[in-house]
């Protein structure tokens, strides 16, 4: 249930501009209310989307990290966290 708590938060980052601000000025107290999983929170804050597109995060709504800027990323280092993931015949995570 709480993947779906990290796709939200994603689509978020886009709506809301107070939020936006939040993540962007101290992203663990912005997450602090948030209903995530330990390792949700910690992969957030080291903005590992690749390990949170293993655990089933969407990958477009992710995209809003680094599209703001926010958890470390830009758009060259998602690009490379998420190409670092092994994809199925049909593009699903493995491993």
């Amino acid at each position: 249930m709480s993947i779906f708590a990290v796709n939200h938060l994603c689509r978020e980052l886009l709506r809301d501009r107070a939020f936006r601000a939040a993540m962007k000025a101290d992203p663990a107290k912005a997450l602090a209310p948030l209903d995530l999983t330990a390792d949700e929170r910690r992969l957030l804050l080291a903005g590992d989307v690749g390990a949170l597109y293993r655990l089933g995060a969407n990958a477009f709504l992710m995209n809003y990290l680094p599209r703001f800027e926010v958890c470390g990323l830009n758009q060259q280092s998602y690009n490379e966290r998420m190409r670092a993931v092994k994809v199925d015949e049909i593009g699903q995570p493995v491993g």
